[in-house]
């Protein structure tokens, strides 16, 4: 249980990371340059994606039994499992709330998060 919550408070660190790479990205592209969301949305992801891969394995799952071949491809995998259900869930704010569609996002990051520390915890990195 204590390395759990340890694992956990650096996947919040290197999380926090993430998501001001992927959110400075999205807004970036959605309000500065006028792309479109699902651009943006994926571009910004994409880029927390890199940090967050190199971070986790090197860092917070620091013990993984996997190598680097076989961890970037379940890493790969989770994220896009993941991805998809937080495409899912941001598509559905959209819809049914009449906040602003950059919030939505926020809450889909937040939903996203947690799904992928507990695949990326007993999937990806399992020791």
């Amino acid at each position: 249980m204590r390395k759990t919550v340890k694992q956990a408070i650096k996947y919040g660190i290197v999380g926090v990371s993430n998501t001001l790479i992927t959110m400075a990205v999205i807004y970036i592209m959605m309000k500065l340059l006028g792309c479109r969301e699902g651009l943006s949305n994926i571009t910004g992801y994409v880029a927390g994606l890199l940090n967050s891969f190199v971070w986790n394995k090197q860092w917070t799952f620091k013990g993984s039994e996997s190598g680097w071949k076989k961890s970037a491809w379940r890493f790969s995998l989770v994220f896009i499992v993941c991805y998809l259900l937080q495409w899912g869930l941001v598509t559905f704010l959209n819809a049914n709330l009449t906040i602003d569609h950059y919030y939505n996002h926020l809450i889909g990051m937040a939903f996203y998060t947690v799904i992928n520390f507990v695949m990326n915890k007993f999937y990806t990195f399992k020791a």
